[in-house]
């Protein structure tokens, strides 16, 4: 099961969290002091596992962004590797080459497709094509709504003239 998945910057500063366990506000700040802590100061050629509370904490660098997963300490490594792999690939799709903006400026979209992937903490689904073709259905469903919004607004206007 996966507990929890942070995106840090190499600077430490949080881009993404989502929890799939009880962990009390105060709990979430520790975790993510000390996690940031230890997965930033390792070096490049150490493991991207770290034995941590009784857990696994499974992280890779892409650009400037460590993705972390917290795993139980039976679960397999590699498949942890593989779904933040996955999460990356699809977010590449998704963005073009995504990068830290792409993740500041868009993060509801990056929790929804996190969301489409990874649900109670259990890998949900493993097809990228489903996952962007569900995402442009999302975007086309959002464009729809701020149309309609726009043209309710337009008639609004004109009949309080």
């Amino acid at each position: 099961m996966i507990h929890f998945v942070l995106l840090i910057s190499r600077q430490g500063k949080v881009r993404l969290t989502k929890w799939y366990s009880p962990y009390s506000q105060k709990e979430r700040s520790k975790v993510i002091r000390e996690l940031s802590g230890i997965v930033i100061n390792r070096g490049p050629k150490l493991c991207n596992f770290v034995e941590w509370k009784g857990l696994k904490v499974v992280y890779r660098r892409y650009a400037g962004l460590y993705f972390c997963m917290c795993i139980d300490e039976d679960d397999n490594e590699l498949e942890g590797l593989d779904i933040i792999h996955h999460y990356v690939e699809i977010l590449d799709r998704y963005f073009g080459s995504v990068c830290e903006l792409d993740l500041i400026f868009n993060f509801h979209k990056a929790y929804y497709i996190l969301d489409e992937i990874v649900i109670a903490g259990e890998l949900q689904e493993s097809s990228k094509r489903t996952v962007i073709r569900l995402m442009s259905a999302h975007d086309s469903l959002v464009e729809m709504a701020k149309e309609q919004a726009s043209s309710i607004s337009n008639m609004i206007a004109q009949v309080t003239k």
